[in-house]
Parts: structure tokens; C-alpha cells; sequence
């Protein structure tokens, strides 16, 4: 595992670090992603009746029906459970667990699922639903990520992190641009942004600032060859 992706956060110098996006919904995905040596891992996680659930699609509330926009899945497919996917994780991967929706009762089972591990690990957990990462916040080798998705959320951290420096913030690439990376620096030790699948925008990205490229491309590490925020365009 890179050192870059230790819990005091990635390096300023140098290469910026890469998260496989929801690689970890898949144990398959997730060998590759460390085969591959990408630095962050990410997990989405859902609390459902009662269990932490490893996956990307939602669910009609307590209806066991699996949707995300255009695509359908089989209701009755097993399920990965982050207990299988911290067992299955190597010992120096580093998993981002996004934490998907705003029930307290998740935070609270995600940190009893880490705890025989807190301080000998390292993993980082966003979340959009702010709330949620505050259990989180100050333990050893656990970073917080504040996750941001839309300019209504971009405005609203902006002002509750004035006096308050954040850790990490993850944020959707539609909503950066050179101005916007200037605050968000003023407000956080790292950025890190998704989706960054094409090595063109990739570049953009790195050159305005960005720490971490979330990408669905586990090969873009290799199409991108080193990159540094130095190459930036001034």
C-alpha cells in the first residue's frame, strides 16, 4: 500500500493517490484494486434491517427491491456484509467506507465493526450525511471525509467549516473549478474528487489542486503515467 494514503493524509508533493470507486462492493473488484496497489479502496454501506450492507444499489425503504437509476438488481442475490468485507480485506489496504443515508444506528454499527481494529489499520469514512462521521472523528488511524455532491452542499460546508478545518472533503467534479479548489484548500488538509475517469479531465483535476482521483478505471493509473499538481498549469 502507498504510504501517501496513512492517516495523517496524502502527501502535498509528489503524485496524487487514487481511490478504486466501489471496488469494494465486490470481493473480485477489490483483489484486483490491490493487486493493482491502488492506494484507497472504497465501500458503500447501507444499514438494512439491521445488517451493514456492502453495495452500491438502494432499496425501496424496507422493501428488498435494488435499484439505482436505470439498472435493477435481483432482490434475492446474497449480499456482501462488511464484516466479509473487512475479512476479506488484505491487512495493508486501505478502505474508504461511504456511508450511505442518515441513520445514526449505521455509524454506530460500522464503529462497532471496526473497533477490533481501530489503531492497528488505517480507513477512511465519508459520508454525505456529515452527522454521521462525528463517532469517527479524533480515533486512531481513522480519517473522516465530508462528502459533497451538489452546490447546495458545497455552500453549506463552506460556511460550517469557516474556523474549522476539515480533515478531507470528497467532492463530485462538476462542481470544481479553480476558485472553488481555493476554498476548499482554505477549509481541508485534502481533496479528492469523482468521478475522474477520463485521463483528460483527470490532468484538469490534478492541475487545479486535487489530492485523490475517485475513478470506476482501475487501469487509469497506468494510462496516466506520473502525475504531479508541479505539471500544473499556473
Amino acid at each position: 500500500m502507498n504510504s501517501r494514503t496513512a492517516s495523517g493524509g496524502a502527501r502535498r508533493q509528489g503524485s496524487p493517490f487514487f481511490v478504486a470507486h466501489r471496488a469494494g462492493n465486490d470481493l473480485a473488484r477489490l483483489h484486483d484494486a490491490e493487486e493493482l496497489g491502488l492506494d484507497l479502496v472504497e465501500a458503500d454501506v447501507h444499514l438494512f434491517h439491521r445488517r451493514l450492507e456492502v453495495r452500491h444499489l438502494k432499496t425501496l425503504g424496507p422493501i428488498p427491491f435494488l435499484w439505482d437509476r436505470w439498472r435493477l438488481g435481483n432482490p434475492l442475490a446474497p449480499r456482501l456484509l462488511l464484516d466479509e468485507l473487512l475479512a476479506a480485506t488484505g491487512p495493508g489496504t486501505e478502505l474508504m467506507l461511504d456511508l450511505k443515508g442518515g441513520d445514526p444506528r449505521l455509524a454506530t454499527g460500522v464503529f462497532a465493526a471496526l473497533r477490533p481494529t481501530l489503531g492497528t489499520r488505517h480507513v477512511t469514512v465519508c459520508a454525505r450525511a456529515w452527522a454521521l462521521l462525528e463517532p469517527f472523528e479524533g480515533l486512531p488511524g481513522v480519517r473522516t471525509i465530508h462528502s459533497v455532491g451538489n452546490a447546495r452542499q458545497l455552500r453549506e460546508l463552506l460556511r460550517r467549516s469557516d474556523g474549522h478545518r476539515l480533515q478531507g472533503i470528497s467532492i463530485h467534479e462538476r462542481l470544481l473549478d479553480p476558485a472553488t479548489m481555493d476554498e476548499l484548500r482554505r477549509a481541508a488538509d485534502l481533496v479528492m474528487t469523482w468521478p475522474a475517469n477520463a485521463a483528460s479531465r483527470a490532468r484538469e483535476l490534478v492541475a487545479m489542486g486535487v489530492d485523490g482521483l475517485i475513478t470506476d478505471r482501475l487501469d487509469l493509473v497506468g494510462e496516466l503515467g506520473p502525475l504531479a499538481p508541479t505539471e500544473a498549469v499556473a
